[in-house]
């Protein structure tokens, strides 16, 4: 497999779609870091969906900055943040649905492909209209973790430096 660009990393310590169905979303923001750590079968350390549940088939998520840059252009969108999407690991150049049911490997941790991270209708307001439509088949990878380790943004060394002031964050669940 050809080496996985990283271009962003991305946590957030509180879930603002997920459960709010017919209500507001929470404002937790998804924070830019240099690098995550993750814990084989249970997430990535500081995210909120670290030991969400036991065996969760989205310990970590994936999304194509390929897509978001189609996505801008076909809705019109300036601007685009790669954090919109709430996804942890922002790729550029992979296929992520090819990864679906499918062992893989990214800077020496491995993953177990467990589904499409399909696009719910909240992209519609965190995106733009219409974002929810263009994104099916293509909302990004949710993955199982299968060896602990660290991932780092490959695009954007410069960042390390620019963001390590931030307090680390609360954890959630055990440990």
């Amino acid at each position: 497999m050809t080496p996985v660009e990283i271009c962003h990393l991305y946590i957030s310590s509180g879930h603002n779609f997920v459960g709010h169905h017919g209500r507001e979303p929470d404002q937790y923001p998804a924070i830019e870091v240099p690098s995550i750590e993750c814990v084989a079968g249970r997430g990535i350390r500081g995210d909120r969906y670290f030991d969400f549940k036991d065996d969760y088939k989205g310990q970590i998520t994936f999304f194509s900055l390929d897509v978001l840059d189609e996505l801008s252009g076909a809705l019109e969108v300036r601007d685009c943040s790669p954090a919109l999407p709430r996804r942890n690991v922002v790729t550029r150049g992979v296929d992520l649905n090819d990864l679906i049911d499918q062992d893989f490997e990214v800077q020496g941790v491995r993953f177990h492909g467990t589904q499409e991270c399909k696009p719910c209708y909240w992209m519609d307001r965190a995106i733009a209209p219409g974002a929810e439509k263009f994104l099916k088949g293509r909302g990004g990878l949710r993955a199982r973790i299968l060896s602990d380790g660290t991932l780092r943004s490959t695009a954007h060394p410069e960042t390390e430096a620019a963001i390590s002031h931030l307090p680390p964050l609360p954890l959630q669940g055990r440990g």
